[in-house]
Order: structure tokens, then C-alpha cells, then sequence
């Protein structure tokens, strides 16, 4: 895992650890059980540099564009199995503040970018609908000019940091008439009139990520709140797929390879039958085809990284390393269960909370079903 990390990574890792010892293992049971983790989490993130790595200097961030250092925030969240708190930290850094970066104008920058930084404004993305899933050509939420201001109808779903979040890029029709010409990105802000946060969604994993319903009620929000251009939102949004991608196969490798340690620590110490579970042939030989799953799979997600920072790696490229570590993080967790038995469906153990965790990686970011479609139009 750390062939592509030097000193200077590993320096960061070691503090971004003992930050989460400190300030999120001793809480991340009761954000599980709120469905929310604690939002004074990502200013203090942001005083010790582990949010907006990449934002310039000059506005408070890290000043760097290697993605290492994103990568090494999802590694050290997986093994400390804090799936719930690292997606919503993740999303911050990997998803959301590279659109703020790219496409704020200096006015915007200067006004958005330092709350980013320190952890202060909390970032989300609204693209999926109630009626619209992975298909973004069809979403229905309007923005409609008036004068000097655009007034947005409409409603998402399943948006992580739904309830947290200050600054939200909404993904809106600003010409129903123009297809994905017509649709742009709109920066709605906490507390505009008619901009309503609903349910908190219940969920069968991934609790302390805050996944909420936003409704939009004729809210008016400023024009210079379009982040970029008026109808380039589709070109827009491609932009960062790949980062976005890549994000979620980092943290599905690493998820994988947290529960295997996990487990091979239980079963040297549980008994069975007068002997150690790990004593048995089953146990060596599930243990050995997972190790040997994610140890082949980590060069191939290490070059994607790598790829990421030369601006080199396809879509193609992220799809599949965000198609089979998610598969992987999915069958490892099961399979890794079961050698638990009945503890391991227990939420005694950090496996059962990573097995329902794993669940939705295969869908959210594009579904697996999406990815191979991707895969498949590349090779064709």
C-alpha cells in the first residue's frame, strides 16, 4: 500500500491517524447512532490540514494537487472503520471542492473558497432525483432567470452531507429546451428562503453520513452563484468523474484490507473444536484468496493514482478500478464475516458494521452495472 508514498506522505498519515484516535474513534459510535457526525469535525480537520489539500495556499488550503494525500485520508478512515464519518470527509475533498477550485471566479474563490478550506463551509453535490438516478440527462430541477437572480424548483435525494452542509452545488435545468445544453451548476447556501433540508435517510449502513432529501421551493438564489458557465453543467460534471471514482476505490481497497486484518486477528484467538478457527483448512485457504485478491489489486489502484496526478488516467481506467475494488471490499467483507460466525453479525465486532457499509459502494459514484458499460465502450 505504501510502495507510491514518501516521507512526506507518511509524516501526514501518522498525524491524520493520530487525529483520528483522538478526535473521532472516542465519538463515532454515537454519530453512528445520531446518523450524523459531528460537524465541528471538519474545521477541526481543517486546522490540521486534512481538508482542502488542494485548495491554493492563498485561500488556506494545502496548496497541493496530489492526490496521495486524498488517498491516504481514505486509508486511514477505512482502517479505522469509520465508513460513515470518511464519506462525508471524503466527498469534502474529493467530490466537491475540486469543481470550486476549477470553476469559481476570483470573487467566488475569495468568498467560498477559505470557509472550504478551514472546514468552516461544509460541502455537498445534489445531482440524483427522486424519479432520476444515474441518469443526469433527465433530472427536472429547474432554475428559472428572473432579473438578477435564478429561481430554483425542485427536490434530490441521497445527498451525502444533505443535513451538514453550508454550500451545495445543485445540478439544475436552466433551458428546458436545450437537453444537457441546458443544464448548469448553482451554488445554494444555507438558510436562502425556500431551500428546506428533508428526511435524514435511514439506512442499512453508512450511518454517520448524513443522507439527506433537499427540497427547493422557488429559491431564489444570485446569478453569480452559477459555478462556470450557464449550460455547460454535463461538460462540467465529467470533469471530475474519474477523481471521483478513483476516491471510492481507494477506500474500497483499503475497507478490504482493514476487515482482513481484522480477521486475522480473531481467528488466531477464537476456538473451535479444541483449536484455533484459524487452525482449520477452510479459514487458510478464505484467508489466502482475499490476501491474495487485494494484493494484486493494490498495484493497479496505486498506477490509477499515480495516473490521476499526471492528469493521465481514463475514464475507462477508473471505472474499472472503482468496479472491482468495490466488488472486492463487497466479497471480502461477506466472506470475512463469516468466518466470525455469529459474532460477526453483531455489531461487537467492526465487521458487521463494514459489511453493511460495503454495500452501497457498488452503487453510489455510478453502479458497478454503469462501470462495466464504460469498461465495455472503451474496449469497443
Amino acid at each position: 500500500m505504501t510502495a507510491i508514498y514518501d516521507e512526506t506522505h507518511e509524516l501526514f498519515r501518522e498525524s491524520l491517524r493520530s487525529f483520528i484516535a483522538a478526535e473521532m474513534s472516542p465519538d463515532y459510535a454515537d454519530w453512528e447512532a445520531a446518523g450524523i457526525m459531528d460537524r465541528e469535525v471538519y474545521a477541526s480537520a481543517g486546522k490540521h490540514g486534512f481538508v482542502g489539500m488542494a485548495i491554493p495556499e492563498a485561500y488556506g488550503g494545502g496548496g497541493s494537487d496530489d492526490f496521495r494525500f486524498n488517498a491516504i485520508v481514505s486509508e486511514e478512515l477505512a482502517a479505522a472503520g469509520m465508513a460513515g464519518g470518511g464519506l462525508g470527509l471524503c466527498l469534502h475533498n474529493d467530490i466537491t471542492t475540486p469543481y470550486f477550485i476549477e470553476y469559481c471566479t476570483p470573487a467566488q474563490a475569495a468568498r467560498w473558497l477559505p470557509g472550504i478550506a478551514s472546514g468552516e463551509l461544509i460541502t455537498a453535490i445534489a445531482m440524483t432525483e427522486p424519479g432520476t438516478g444515474s441518469d443526469l440527462a433527465s433530472i427536472a430541477t429547474t432554475a428559472v432567470r428572473d432579473g438578477d437572480e435564478l429561481v430554483v424548483n425542485g427536490a434530490k435525494t441521497f445527498i451525502t452531507n444533505g443535513i451538514n452542509s453550508d454550500v451545495v452545488i445543485v445540478v439544475c435545468r436552466t433551458d428546458p429546451d436545450a437537453g444537457r445544453a441546458g443544464m448548469s451548476l448553482l451554488v445554494v447556501e444555507r438558510g436562502m428562503e425556500g431551500f428546506e433540508r428533508g428526511r435524514n435517510l435511514d439506512k442499512i449502513g453508512q450511518h454517520s453520513a448524513d443522507t439527506a432529501e433537499l427540497f427547493f421551493d422557488d429559491v431564489r438564489v444570485p446569478v453569480e452563484n452559477l459555478l462556470g458557465e450557464e449550460g455547460r453543467a454535463f461538460e462540467y460534471l465529467g470533469f471530475n468523474l474519474a477523481q471521483e471514482r478513483l476516491s471510492i476505490a481507494v477506500y474500497g481497497l483499503a475497507a478490504a484490507r482493514a476487515a482482513l486484518g481484522w480477521t486475522v486477528a480473531y481467528v488466531k484467538e477464537r476456538k473451535a473444536f479444541g483449536q484455533p478457527i484459524a487452525a482449520f483448512q477452510n479459514t487458510k485457504f478464505v484467508l489466502a484468496e482475499v490476501s491474495t485478491e487485494i494484493e494484486v489489486t493494490q498495484p493497479f489502484v496505486n498506477d490509477c493514482v499515480m495516473k490521476l496526478n499526471a492528469g493521465e488516467l481514463t475514464p475507462a481506467e477508473a471505472a474499472m478500478a472503482k468496479l472491482w475494488a468495490t466488488e472486492l471490499q463487497g466479497r471480502t467483507t461477506d466472506r470475512c464475516l463469516q468466518l466470525f460466525g455469529g459474532y460477526g453479525y453483531t455489531t461487537e465486532y467492526p465487521i458487521g458494521r463494514a459489511y453493511a457499509d460495503a454495500r452501497v459502494t457498488t452503487i453510489y459514484g455510478g453502479t458497478s452495472e454503469i462501470m462495466k458499460t464504460i469498461i465495455a465502450k472503451d474496449l469497443l
